[in-house]
Parts: C-alpha cells; sequence; structure tokens
C-alpha cells in the first residue's frame, strides 16, 4: 500500500522538479543577460555621450563603434541616397556624402533626412568641420533590396556597397552638427535603439516557474 502510494507521486515530483528547474534557469540567465545589456547600453551611452576627438589615422570598427569623433574637410558633390522616413515628416531619404579629411583620408559622412520632394535640391558642398559619431550599421540581409542605382535609391546603409560606389574609404561618419549649417539637410545622430527585454522575460520565467510548483504540489497532493 505505501509503495504503492509512493509510486504514483515519484513521477509528478520528478516532472515537478525538472519543470521548475528549467524555468529558474532561464529566469537567472535572463538575469544575466539584463546585466549585460545594460552594461553594454552605459558603454554606447558614454560613447555617444563623449567630448569628441580627433578622427584617428586608424579606425576598426571593434574599437571605434559609436566614437565621437570631429573632423574638417571638404564635402563632394556625389551622393547616395538611402530610402528612409521620419516621424511626423512622412517619407524621405539619409543624404551619404564623400569627405575629404583634412588628414587625407575619403571617408562617407551621413549628413541627415532631406525630405522626399527634396531629394534632387542642391545642397552645399565645399569645407566643413563635421561633429559626429563613427557607425558600423547592420542593416543587410538576404531581403534587402539592391540599391536602384539609376534612379539612386537605396534601402539600407551598406558601408563596403556605398564605400565602393563613391571611392572612399569603408568609414562612416553619422554628424550630429555641420558647421556651416545646413538648413536643406536635418541631422540624424545616432540614437539607441536596442531593445531591452530581458527584465520582462526574467519575470515571465519566474512566474512560470510558480505556476508550475504550484501545479505540481496540487497535483502531487491530489495522487496521495
Amino acid at each position: 500500500m505505501i509503495m504503492s502510494k509512493i509510486k504514483k507521486v515519484v513521477a509528478p515530483t520528478l516532472f515537478g522538479f525538472f519543470g521548475v528547474s528549467l524555468l529558474l534557469y532561464l529566469c537567472f540567465w535572463q538575469v544575466g543577460r539584463l546585466e549585460w545589456k545594460q552594461e553594454l547600453l552605459e558603454r554606447i551611452e558614454k560613447k555617444l555621450n563623449a567630448p569628441p576627438v580627433s578622427l584617428p589615422t586608424s579606425v576598426s570598427e571593434k574599437n571605434d563603434q559609436y566614437l565621437k569623433v570631429v573632423t574638417d574637410g571638404y564635402f563632394l558633390k556625389s551622393e547616395i541616397h538611402i530610402l528612409t522616413s521620419q516621424k511626423f515628416k512622412g517619407p524621405g531619404f539619409r543624404v551619404i556624402t564623400p569627405f575629404v579629411t583634412k588628414s587625407g583620408p575619403i571617408i562617407l559622412v551621413d549628413r541627415g533626412f532631406v525630405a522626399e520632394e527634396k531629394k534632387e535640391s542642391i545642397r552645399r558642398n565645399g569645407s566643413a568641420f563635421v561633429t559626429g559619431n563613427l557607425l558600423w550599421p547592420d542593416e543587410t540581409d538576404i531581403f534587402t533590396p539592391q540599391p536602384n542605382i539609376k534612379k539612386n535609391i537605396w534601402f539600407a546603409r551598406d558601408i563596403k556597397s556605398m564605400s565602393s560606389h563613391l571611392n572612399t574609404e569603408p568609414i562612416l561618419l553619422v554628424v550630429e552638427s555641420e558647421s556651416p549649417y545646413t538648413e536643406l539637410i536635418e541631422p540624424m545622430p545616432i540614437s539607441i535603439n536596442i531593445p531591452n527585454n530581458h527584465l520582462q522575460y526574467a519575470i515571465t520565467w519566474f512566474s512560470l516557474a510558480l505556476i508550475w510548483f504550484s501545479m505540481s504540489i496540487y497535483f502531487i497532493w491530489s495522487r496521495r
């Protein structure tokens, strides 16, 4: 009789134990991810808001992503237009222009947003001081359309393709400000759009662990 009762609760007990253990593991894993994500966001925020430094002679994505820099030189006339949109303003384009730095290299500069109807407007080029952040965006995948070169409509900031097309170094500087100021282009400085939902996930897994534990206790008790 006793052995029969024990057999009835062994399987539910093991099932409940492993279920709760797995859910708690996922909960604490998300807590660890939360700490990692918060540290990452803090590092990015610190770089974005740091005082600008001169554009280094040698840059890399690993070391210089989001680095705030200032450089002087002059804009060339050629442009790449990246299809985008602005809240309350509708569709438009990011204007990417080659910039000849005083130190020598020609880099890509994301000058900002122009409305769709101003795509072909004549914009100021020539000498300028530019302040902004270096960026290696990850915007392309297998679904990204190929650019329409004839109409100069691109669908993502693909540094490799843009630098090849404009004969520049594969370096992109996203403008925060440029001097002299250009009224026809609205700067689109880098903003942090990295999702951080790990706390919600951790709470979800912990809640499921409590539910699983409660249901396991009830099931074991009912089989006594």
